[in-house]
């Protein structure tokens, strides 16, 4: 266990028993859930990231966390991570054909449909059709030891027993309750498929281990089976749904990417038991996503007055839904909101997005992250000259 206490005003929940420590200087990044939408959003973010060099050894970015439909991302960038030559990047030559061009194969292809019908009339879950369908597009078979040692990649999911999160990462895998397992081999696509498990028809995802997996005395109440012995996982968003409880407790710079939904106004809301239900935890989510914003944005702030405060943070925050013209910058590129927002309101599924759609969904990442960059963390740096698809803008 480790990290900082958190305060009332902090956008993340305290661990019992955690004590103080010294929190990295070198940045951060956060991931947020959305289905499709989330994955190729990021995947312009890390464009950015990429070019400027962000992601170098030296001085970038330390720990990348995830949550959802930005998980996908995330692992898949850890997977090929060796790849893409971080150190002198080559956006044609290395990134774009071993990162980007995959996850857009798979953005092209519904998962999820078949996965529900074929999951409830067949063998085998919903979820477990999930991961192979990951795997069978993306991991190859691949687990959290395929990922490399830094940066740190922690693929974030939400326990239902222990109403914890649960993280997978290359050293370990722990509850804070139920305990650590060391080294896990659990696949890539099944990690990924429990923290995109969106509830309610992709949740739960059943995770099988043996008590004896687990390191002695690291749990705190809950070390016993059934609780290590037949994990039930659903989606990170739903305890964290920015994955920022990872990141924000270790780091002084945090950089949050954003492609959560939101909810629409309904004139007749309905009144069966489970379509309102689903309505209302709709709203709870909604409700705790803002407020987690709010909290990041005034961390920010609070640095510039009380840098030495343990609620302080450096960083920027960047969202689907955010309005480029807000950013303090005379040469934002071209992104009218009322077309930004379309792209935002593009449904939270792991459902076929169009070639000219998913270039500007990238292109969008890619413009707003440099402008939360360009703003908030290097004014230095210099303004792309374009789009990476310009002819589809946003």
């Amino acid at each position: 266990m480790s990290d900082i206490p958190i305060s009332a005003n902090s956008p993340v929940r305290a661990i019992p028993g955690e004590a103080k420590k010294l929190l990295d200087p070198l940045p951060a990044l956060s991931l947020s859930g959305g289905g499709y939408r989330a994955m190729v959003f990021h995947i312009g973010a890390l464009w950015r990231l990429y070019e400027n060099g962000m992601l170098a050894p030296s001085g970038g970015i330390t720990r990348i966390s995830s949550v959802s439909g930005g998980s996908i991302t995330a692992a898949f960038l850890g997977l090929v991570w060796n790849k893409l030559g971080v150190a002198a990047p080559d956006v044609h030559g290395k990134f774009v054909p071993n990162f980007v061009e995959p996850l857009r194969l798979l953005a092209s292809e519904t998962i999820d449909a078949e996965s529900v019908i074929f999951g409830a009339l067949l063998p085998g879950t919903i979820s477990d059709r999930i991961a192979q369908a990951y795997d069978d597009a993306l991991f190859k078979g691949a687990t959290l030891q395929d990922l490399p040692d830094a940066p740190r990649f922690v693929i974030n999911a939400t326990n239902v027993q222990s109403g914890v999160l649960w993280r997978f990462s290359k050293p370990y895998m722990r509850d804070y309750r139920v305990g650590e397992v060391k080294n896990p081999t659990v696949p890539l696509a099944r990690a990924v498929a429990a923290s995109s498990a969106f509830p309610p028809v992709l949740s739960p995802c059943d995770l099988r281990l043996r008590d004896s997996d687990f390191t002695p005395g690291s749990g705190m109440d809950l070390q016993r089976p059934p609780f290590t012995t037949k994990v039930v996982l659903t989606d990170g968003g739903v305890y964290d749904n920015m994955g920022l409880e990872t990141v924000w407790k270790s780091h002084k710079t945090v950089l949050v990417s954003n492609a959560g939904g939101d909810m629409h106004a309904e004139e007749e809301p309905k009144r069966d038991w489970a379509q309102h239900a689903y309505r209302v935890l709709n709203m709870i989510d909604s409700q705790v996503r803002a407020l987690r914003t709010r909290q990041v944005i005034a961390s920010f702030a609070l640095h510039a007055t009380k840098p030495d405060s343990d609620e302080a943070r450096k960083g920027a925050y960047w969202g689907i839904r955010t309005d480029i013209a807000d950013y303090p910058l005379a040469d934002p590129l071209p992104c009218p909101h009322a077309r930004t927002m379309q792209l935002a309101e593009i449904a939270t599924r792991l459902k076929r997005i169009d070639d000219v759609t998913q270039d500007r969904l990238i292109n969008w990442g890619y413009a707003v992250c440099d402008a939360a960059l360009r703003a908030h963390v290097n004014k230095e740096l210099k303004r792309p000259s374009d789009f990476p698809y310009p002819a589809s803008k946003v």
